[in-house]
């Protein structure tokens, strides 16, 4: 998967924010239904890229890793980097 297929499948689907698969198959199943060939806004050439696009962020989400060292956790979560003070 190339980082440009990738930015296209984000735009088609129209995400800003975090999103779940859940989120993702809602608003394929919505899209495929706009995109089918037999509606009049459909085309073969969209629908075959919408599944692709619909394909490649499932990839990613699936594929998607947390690495749990102390920067990556400062970066998610920068409210709690003063973790020390949880002890007391």
């Amino acid at each position: 998967m190339e980082y440009e297929e990738f930015e296209k499948a984000v735009d088609m689907f129209g995400i800003l924010t975090r999103v779940s698969k859940k989120d993702i198959k809602k608003k394929y199943l919505k899209l495929s239904k706009k995109f089918h060939p037999d509606m009049p806004e459909g085309s073969d050439e969209k629908f075959i890229e919408l599944k692709k696009n619909y394909e490649i962020l499932c990839a990613y989400m699936d594929s998607y890793y947390f690495s749990f060292d102390k920067d990556e956790f400062r970066h998610q979560f920068p409210s709690f980097t003063n973790y020390k003070n949880w002890n007391k």
